[in-house]
């Protein structure tokens, strides 16, 4: 019997979860610096040892409730992540990371692509009584959206590198 090791995070109400193995740390939610026009689903960035590291707002990429800003929220969590391929991190804002557990593999249904954004949630699992959307930490992003965050990072290493003090 194999057993998966998932971090339980809410999103607007929405139980989510995603492999532990696809997070690298859980952080508080520090000041993010927010350039002007940037799209609508990315919070700002944060520096983390010299390198501008891209946060989502999952909220809005789902389209879930807004009418709470989550900038604000003491609870909040930043779920850190390597990007696969790729030596680059990002970050997804959530409301809450919940709890680390273990679920057996026969108790995930798996979902048609069809069946979410970007066919992101990969399988459903009931956990506690409650249903869980596990999703795909690959799919979560469209390419574009990956593309246009490469390039707004680049921008803001630029930014980051002017006022870099020579030691």
């Amino acid at each position: 019997m194999a057993s998966l090791q998932i971090l339980l995070f809410d999103v607007r109400g929405t139980r989510c979860a995603i492999r532990q193995g696809a997070i690298r740390e859980i952080l508080p939610l520090p000041r993010l610096w927010r350039p002007p026009s940037l799209p609508r689903p990315l919070a700002g960035f944060f520096n983390l040892g010299g390198s501008p590291i891209a946060v989502v707002r999952l909220d809005i990429l789902f389209g879930l409730d807004e009418s709470k800003p989550t900038e604000d929220d003491l609870y909040s969590h930043m779920m850190l992540v390597q990007r696969s391929g790729t030596e680059r991190m990002m970050a997804f804002l959530v409301d809450r990371v919940v709890d680390l557990t273990h679920v057996d593999d026969r108790h995930l249904s798996p979902v048609g692509e069809a069946g979410a954004h970007n066919g992101c949630v990969e399988a459903e699992i009931d956990v506690a009584g409650q249903l869980v959307h596990l999703l795909s930490l690959e799919k979560i992003l469209f390419a574009e959206e990956r593309q246009t965050i490469a390039a707004l990072e680049r921008q803001a290493q630029v930014r980051l590198s002017e006022w870099a003090v020579a030691t």
